[in-house]
């Protein structure tokens, strides 16, 4: 069992706060993203389903990177689920950002995923 920062606290607290309010329907999915130290991770889950509709990472073999912590490594992630999203017919999403301030790679993220043909 793990103890969690002040920081990692605070974080989770945020994100407990948000997803009171950000839910993701059938017609409109919600896009999440996690973001550890070396990677993200993304899912578009429909809620009410419970079931994750398309999840991948920056450790997907299929995106080629190098590194997956940084600003690139999150623009590519964006375009490559907006794509896996608009394969499957989605098109508008709920972007939840997970309780992390909106700058750096969440910012890239969100900008490649609208780039891609997602409605966020």
């Amino acid at each position: 069992m793990s103890v969690m920062s002040g920081r990692e606290a605070a974080r989770q607290a945020r994100h407990t706060r948000i997803r009171k309010r950000v839910k993701g329907l059938p017609e409109r999915p919600r896009l999440s993203l996690f973001r550890s130290h070396k990677n993200l991770y993304a899912q578009i889950i429909d809620d009410r389903a419970g079931k994750t509709l398309i999840g991948c990472s920056t450790k997907d073999e299929r995106l080629k990177l190098a590194s997956g912590a940084t600003v690139a490594a999150a623009e590519a992630l964006g375009k490559f689920i907006a794509s896996e999203a608009t394969g499957k017919g989605i098109k508008k999403v709920v972007f939840d950002r997970g309780g992390y301030a909106y700058h750096g790679r969440i910012k890239m993220f969100a900008d490649a995923v609208r780039s891609g043909g997602l409605e966020v």
